[in-house]
Formats: C-alpha cells, sequence, structure tokens
C-alpha cells in the first residue's frame, strides 16, 4: 500500500538527513564485519527473518541468511542495491520519490525491474571526503522496516542516536 504523499515527503526530509549524518570516517573490510555482525545481532535477537548484504561497489564484504529467508531475498538485495548504486541514494528515498511522481523505474529511466528495484533496505555507505563507497541491503521485511533496520545498525556503528534519525 502507498503511503499518503505528504507523508512521503515528511519521510523523505528525513531520509535526506539519514544519508547526511550516516557518514562513516573510514569503510574498509573489517567496517562492513562490523556493520554487519550488528546487523545480524540486530536481526536473530528479535527473530527476523532477513538476508543481509553489505558491499563495497562491485565487491561484496558481508553476506547473511538468517533462518526462513528464501534465495528471493539474495535477489531482492541486488536489485534494491543496484538501485542505490545508479542513483547513489537510499532505495527507500528513490521508491518514495517514484511515487510521488506516479512512475515506476521502467518508465521514469528505461531500467527493467529485473535488475533494479525501489523498494526500501538498502542504504549508501558513504564516506566523509570520499563520498558513496558501498552499500548496506536489508531484505525480508516490509520496505520501511528493512531501511529503519538498515539505519539503526549504521547509527549504532557511527556513534548516533538511532532515536533521533528513525523515520517519524
Amino acid at each position: 500500500m502507498a503511503m499518503p504523499d505528504d507523508l512521503a515527503h515528511i519521510a523523505l526530509q528525513q531520509i535526506a538527513l539519514q544519508e547526511e549524518k550516516l557518514q562513516l570516517a573510514a569503510f574498509n573490510e573489517t567496517t562492513a564485519w562490523e556493520l554487519g555482525a550488528c546487523l545480524h545481532g540486530l536481526a536473530a535477537s528479535r527473530g527476523l527473518k532477513v538476508a543481509i548484504d553489505i558491499r563495497r561497489v562491485g565487491q561484496p564484504l558481508f553476506y547473511a541468511a538468517l533462518p526462513g529467508t528464501t534465495p528471493d531475498n539474495a535477489e531482492w538485495l541486488r536489485r534494491k542495491s543496484n538501485a542505490t548504486f545508479r542513483f547513489h541514494r537510499s532505495s527507500y528515498a528513490i521508491g518514495l520519490e517514484l511515487q510521488i511522481k506516479n512512475s515506476d523505474l521502467t518508465q521514469r529511466y528505461g531500467l527493467p525491474m529485473s535488475d533494479f528495484a525501489a523498494h526500501g533496505g538498502c542504504f549508501p555507505i558513504r564516506v566523509v571526503s570520499a563520498g558513496l563507497i558501498g552499500a548496506v541491503t536489508v531484505s525480508g521485511l516490509p520496505q520501511r522496516a528493512d531501511h529503519e533496520l538498515a539505519v539503526e545498525a549504521l547509527c549504532s556503528l557511527a556513534g548516533h542516536d538511532y532515536e533521533a534519525l528513525r523515520l517519524p
């Protein structure tokens, strides 16, 4: 079910703030492992059936599939991260912007739905002074919850208060 446009605009403002604040000082294989372990811990402690992917552009660094996931989750991870890498934005923000424009990735950009998904769950990993270098993606929950789980873990890693950055 689509979010009303006024709420979508509010969510987009908060996602822009999340994207601005959740930039890391550095990102490497160890950072990816720490972020993945945090996400895995959050999901496992809550009994969530999610798959998690953390990657630099073109290089997978962390993958985990919790009990109850399927190969479809891996496909959603791939498609969401493709959208984030293409647009340098959260996949949830991309989807909300397209919803407001009453469009989709195929209509607006000619991108195949088999390779791109504008559904929440992929969040760009940016390094201060370097820009986008990777993405963290979650699949298995409703799209807003996938997005928020990724944001919560990034807040933990970056030392930000999740309650101040979470979506309203």
